[in-house]
């Protein structure tokens, strides 16, 4: 393959997982407002959808592995398939999770919110922040960009940790919201878990312009130790 065709052939692929990243992002955006609107169709369509973005994934990892296999890349464009192959698989996690928020939502779909849902619509919002910036940076080959994106991961911790405690509360004063409350802490983890996970992607954009695996925002997690 003629160097022209193999550069073509890589800008493709960033395109295709761009493409992939936006559809992510969409499933976040719609399956929070699943749950705040009571929109039982909606979450019925993320959760289909999430079929999509497995196969997106497939068909990403199939196009790395073809492009190593046929083309032996050697420095600088080996690690723009590896960075492309892992960020593809972070994605489709994240969609897992967007999944996972859908199915809670249906799970509460007759029942009244236990709460006034403000912060658990910001970690979302902020988490989708990260993933465009992150997104971003691996495309214009940004680290200051994926930096400033990935500390934005303190953020999401933090509301993280209000809502736990919250409903907490909520829970020990009221031993009937327990299972509402769990899962509403189970919407807060899926996307606390997305905002790392586009942290992971910012440590790639790091490996790809550098060369180097440096982890970004290292400090352990009071609901992971």
């Amino acid at each position: 393959m003629p160097r022209e065709t193999f550069a073509s052939e890589l800008h493709d692929l960033e395109m295709q997982l761009a493409g992939m990243a936006d559809a992510v992002d969409q499933a976040i955006g719609s399956a929070l407002r699943a749950l705040v609107d009571r929109d039982r169709a909606l979450a019925e369509q993320v959760i289909a959808g999430d079929l999509e973005i497995n196969q997106r994934e497939r068909e990403i990892v199939e196009r790395c592995l073809v492009l190593i296999a046929t083309q032996q890349p050697m420095a600088g464009d080996l690690r723009v398939i590896l960075s492309v192959y892992s960020i593809a698989s972070e994605l489709e996690r994240m969609g897992d999770h967007a999944e996972g928020v859908a199915n809670i939502s249906l799970r509460l779909m007759e029942e009244p919110l236990l709460k006034p849902l403000i912060d658990i619509p910001r970690m979302a919002e902020t988490a989708r922040e990260m993933l465009k910036e992150q997104m971003q940076a691996f495309l214009q080959r940004d680290v200051e960009r994926a930096r400033r994106a990935s500390s934005l991961d303190d953020l999401v911790d933090n509301l993280y940790d209000q809502v736990y405690r919250e409903l907490l509360v909520y829970m020990m004063q009221d031993p009937s919201t327990i299972r509402r409350a769990t899962l509403l802490l189970w919407v807060a983890h899926n996307l606390e878990r997305i905002a790392d996970r586009t942290t992971n992607i910012g440590e790639r954009v790091l490996f790809l312009v550098t060369g180097r695996v440096e982890e970004l925002n290292p400090t352990p997690k009071k609901h992971e130790r």
